[in-house]
């Protein structure tokens, strides 16, 4: 048997339990489906790949995305324990990472989505919006046995609504969730300066580690109550120096860190502070990392466990940069942003977008398993197939060509119709045609109120 077809179904069995027997079975095909589509990663693209024979009424896979009989949240729950206990070892400490991103979908009926500023197009002069839907994404910190970067896998991910929880609300349920579902860990939390604010909400057996901002104001902690003193007692004591001051005159320690898997040599300084307007009922240790050679800006850190070494911070919090090679995996190499995204209740509803994170953690991350970017085609072009191949694709079919599959012939299912003779002009004569057809309707409602 092949061994990568092997490992693909012993990852793909640790999800069983988030299905019913029949579902499973829909699952199994619309992953590996997934893995190997080469275009746009619909749900009637996948069917072409994954059942071309017919076997299945195709509305059975668009059901089982909008109304199947699974669990998200049990789904996660098994990738998270599984990721915990084998690739991790059962450690004692878990480091997790949490941020946001923007899938770009388009249309007027997208589930969620609205206009949110694109990080990667802005610039600090100029904002750009994009319409798409933000998601926040909790990944496990995985140190690989090659060495290097470490690895960020997803764990939990949630919607984000405009007028609903915030992204701070929702990354602390999220954790709550993954505290749950692993008893006896404890957990190190990382995060940009957006998360800071999680330093305060008391997240259970959890140590934030996170960026504070450069004109944060920070205090030295409430001075004790003298005995007959009158008044409240006091919340903070007396305002230390700008961050840039505290820099300016503080006394550093070179050392040698590792930096998202290389060494590299920095000036740091620690003393704990009390940052009063994010975390106003206990103090956190204040690291700054500076650049021997002053290429580069001072970093001002800070968290919540106050025994950490200036150095585990910083190295702690350059890590984190993992989950960002996460979201630019999913979204370049395993299509991401391509699902569609439609309304509640219609066929291709908001849940494919999910199966992109899912992916992250599986052998799609290797480019043997899937396709690369030479082998990529662009978004809605049908997918390449040798000639009068009748071979089905499923998740137990037998390895044939470059990736251990073979691929589905190149044919319309029976439920897609022939292209229509508009649909076969070039772009300039649709334009001109609609074009046309816009003029003759306000020539006929002019004519109508004004007659001559």
């Amino acid at each position: 048997m092949n061994p990568q077809r092997e490992a693909f179904t012993l990852l793909l069995g640790l999800a069983a339990p988030a299905f019913t027997q029949p579902s499973y079975a829909i699952f199994r095909e619309l992953i590996s489906a997934w893995v190997l589509c080469p275009a746009r990663h619909t749900v009637t693209a996948l069917i072409r790949i994954a059942d071309p024979g017919g076997r299945r009424a195709h509305d059975a896979y668009h059901r089982f995305v909008r109304a199947g009989a699974w669990s998200m949240a049990m789904l996660w729950a098994s990738i998270a324990k599984h990721m915990a206990g084998v690739v991790c070892r059962n450690d004692a400490v878990l480091y997790l990472d949490v941020d946001d991103t923007l899938l770009h979908k388009s249309g007027r009926k997208v589930a969620g989505a609205a206009n949110f500023r694109d990080p990667i197009r802005s610039r600090a002069g100029r904002l750009v919006y994009a319409l798409g839907l933000n998601v926040v994404v909790l990944t496990l910190r995985i140190r690989p046995p090659w060495g290097g970067e470490p690895l960020g896998c997803p764990i939990n991910v949630r919607l984000f609504h405009k007028g609903g929880p915030t992204h701070n609300e929702l990354a602390a349920e999220m954790l709550e969730e993954v505290a749950a579902w692993l008893p006896e860990a404890r957990f190190v939390l990382s995060g940009d300066g957006a998360y800071a604010a999680l330093a305060a909400v008391g997240l259970p057996r959890t140590q934030v580690v996170s960026r504070m901002r450069r004109n944060a104001a920070v205090y030295e902690p409430a001075p004790p109550r003298v005995p007959g003193q009158r008044g409240r007692p006091r919340k903070k004591g007396q305002r230390l120096p700008s961050l840039s001051r505290l820099a300016a005159q503080a006394t550093w320690e070179r050392v040698s860190l590792e930096l998202r898997g290389k060494k590299a040599t920095r000036l740091l300084y620690a003393r704990p502070v009390l940052w009063y307007r994010m975390c106003p009922t206990r103090q956190v240790l204040l690291v700054i990392v500076r650049d021997p050679e002053r290429r580069e800006e001072d970093d001002y850190f800070f968290t919540t466990d106050l025994s950490a070494s200036p150095a585990w911070v910083a190295e702690t919090y350059a890590g984190r940069w993992c989950i960002e090679d996460t979201f630019r995996n999913t979204k370049q190499f395993l299509g991401g942003e391509d699902p569609s995204a439609g309304r509640p209740g219609d066929p291709n509803g908001r849940r494919p977008c999910r199966f992109g994170p899912t992916l992250r953690c599986g052998p799609g991350t290797s480019p043997s398993w899937g396709p690369t970017n030479p082998g990529r085609t662009f978004p809605g072009t049908p997918p390449s197939a040798p000639p009068r191949s009748q071979t089905p694709l499923r998740a137990c079919a037998e390895p044939s060509g470059a990736h251990g599959f073979s691929r589905p012939p190149n044919r319309r299912c029976s439920w897609q119709k022939s292209p229509t003779p508009s649909s076969t002009f070039l772009p300039g004569q649709r334009r001109k045609e609609s074009t046309a057809t816009g003029f003759r309707a306000k020539l006929r409602k002019s004519t109508s109120k004004n007659p001559r």
